[in-house]
């Protein structure tokens, strides 16, 4: 699985919060594994948006789309996942 360069502005919220160590290692998981069980992936409401989300940690989430090609993934967002 690809993954796509992530925008500078999540790189920015993940260093804010201390976050970029347990993302670089969540996205190693998910490429080697996308069904990892520490991902805890999720298609998100509503479901034909076609957006889905993984655990970065127990209180963040990064949401992604899989590109046209399916084989990349393009990281949209890192959010607090109770917001």
């Amino acid at each position: 699985m690809t993954i796509l360069p992530v925008h500078p502005d999540i790189t920015s919220y993940l260093t804010r919060r201390n976050l970029l160590k347990k993302f670089t290692k969540q996205i190693l998981f998910f490429e080697s594994n996308p069904r990892h069980p520490s991902l805890n992936v999720e298609l998100m409401e509503p479901k034909n948006k076609g957006i889905y989300s993984f655990r970065i940690d127990r209180k963040y989430r990064a949401l992604f789309i899989f590109r046209d090609d399916a084989n990349a993934i393009e990281i949209l967002s890192a959010t607090d996942h109770y917001q």
